[in-house]
């Protein structure tokens, strides 16, 4: 039987071998760092806190705990983490060996997490984690995406310049956060295709002009 200090440091290695698998550099922070794990992807590091994901008995949902808790005089202190301090949780299922990414900005302050493995009978999707929205390798591609989109953005030249010749690929989130920046773009004459988790999606050409009425 595992020790919780056992699981913490198993899944601190399966996510480190996920990334190593991938060809992500990985470097380890010094000790008694808030990250356990950076990885070098696009161009940025990323800081990444490792856990333990508990597979429910029916196997249909992984609870990730995301904080840390000790105990002290006035009982048990709960300490959670912010995007100050983590970028990333990686997270390793043990009972089905599969690896996640969470993006901190999805769980903020938070101490209890759960990813569901198969969507609800009821086909609820609001408030719903899916666990498949965050397998490992589609969420370091969305990494290489969302940096990539905000390059595009930053080093563009002005919207009344020349259109690019050749299709422009930005990743969906960078697209959602400058959705009037990229429509500006297409509509002078760029051809966007939109990705997400490495993906091509949909494919965004301008629209044609109008035919005069008779």
């Amino acid at each position: 039987m595992f020790t919780s200090n056992d699981k913490g440091l198993i899944a601190e290695l399966e996510v480190e071998l996920a990334a190593v698998r991938l060809g992500v550099p990985v470097y380890r922070p010094p000790e008694h760092a808030r990250c356990d794990l950076a990885f070098d992807v696009g161009g940025r590091i990323w800081r990444v806190q490792c856990k333990w994901g508990n597979v429910s008995a029916k196997q249909d949902v992984v609870a990730v705990r995301t904080a840390t808790f000790r105990l002290s005089t006035h009982g048990y202190v709960v300490n959670t983490y912010s995007e100050d301090e983590v970028d990333l949780f990686g997270v390793y299922a043990g009972a089905i060996d599969r690896c996640f990414l969470i993006p901190a900005s999805e769980a903020p302050n938070k101490s209890l997490l759960h990813l569901r493995l198969v969507p609800p009978r009821n086909n609820q999707r609001a408030c719903i984690t899916l666990a498949s929205d965050y397998e490992f390798e589609g969420a370091i591609a969305q990494l290489g995406e969302r940096l990539n989109g905000i390059q595009e953005v930053v080093g563009s030249s002005p919207t009344s310049s020349t259109p690019s010749p050749d299709p422009i690929t930005v990743g969906s989130n960078p697209f959602r956060d400058k959705l009037g920046y990229w429509m500006e773009r297409v509509a002078r004459g760029d051809e966007v295709v939109v990705t997400h988790r490495g993906k091509p999606r949909i494919r965004l050409t301008p629209a044609a002009a109008a035919a005069p009425s008779s």
